[in-house]
């Protein structure tokens, strides 16, 4: 019928930084030519400057963050485009504040020990994220829900097997010239050209 949208799928990879959420949803894209955004690249750079410096955000610092990645989510919808996006989502309330974009967004939950993740930490060089953000992020973690959309995976698998993992478990189709993965990342650092490439969300 004309004048309808196209369904659409919409994927948040989420967990705390070091978890290898950017690594999954870029292979995700890849295979799917689903949508891809790096969430970091919607902070503003005071929020940027608070995390170079090793001070946690509040609440306060993100929910404008957060409004704005459920709106990048929306207008794809609009556009009939699928959209995987690489976002901390540690809170139930944080996820609330993405399911008011699209009309449905799945998680995936990158979840393990933490020392396995601060080791990944402390070999990053490219990223501002500090390896002594890691315990202030699981604090505040809270798993997902029985009633939300998603699943867990474990990140001591490889960035192939958890990529396989999703595709397989959420059926995506594979991707076709028609749906090339296309990076979607239009955040106020990434039009100013200050994204950080490889970075994991805060």
């Amino acid at each position: 019928m004309t004048g309808e949208r196209r369904p659409t799928r919409h994927i948040v990879v989420m967990g705390v930084s070091g978890a290898g959420k950017t690594t999954v949803a870029r292979g995700i894209s890849e295979l799917t030519g689903l949508r891809f955004a790096e969430a970091d690249e919607f902070h503003p750079e005071a929020n940027v400057a608070r995390m170079r410096a090793g001070i946690p955000l509040d609440d306060a610092d993100r929910w404008p963050w957060l409004r704005d990645l459920a709106s990048w989510m929306a207008a794809r919808h609009v556009e009939g485009v699928s959209t995987v996006l690489a976002c901390s989502a540690l809170k139930r309330s944080y996820r609330d504040v993405l399911r008011q974009g699209p009309p449905d967004v799945e998680f995936v939950h990158l979840d393990g020990s933490a020392k396995l993740i601060r080791d990944r930490m402390t070999r990053r060089t490219d990223h501002y994220m500090s390896a002594g953000l890691l315990d202030s992020q699981r604090a505040i973690l809270e798993h997902l829900g029985l009633e939300e959309s998603g699943m867990v995976l474990e990140v001591a698998l490889s960035p192939d097997e958890l990529v396989a993992a999703v595709v397989a478990r959420l059926g995506l189709p594979p991707a076709t010239p028609a749906t090339h993965p296309a990076t979607g990342r239009s955040g106020p650092r990434a039009r100013s050209g200050l994204g950080q490439p490889g970075g994991a969300s805060a």
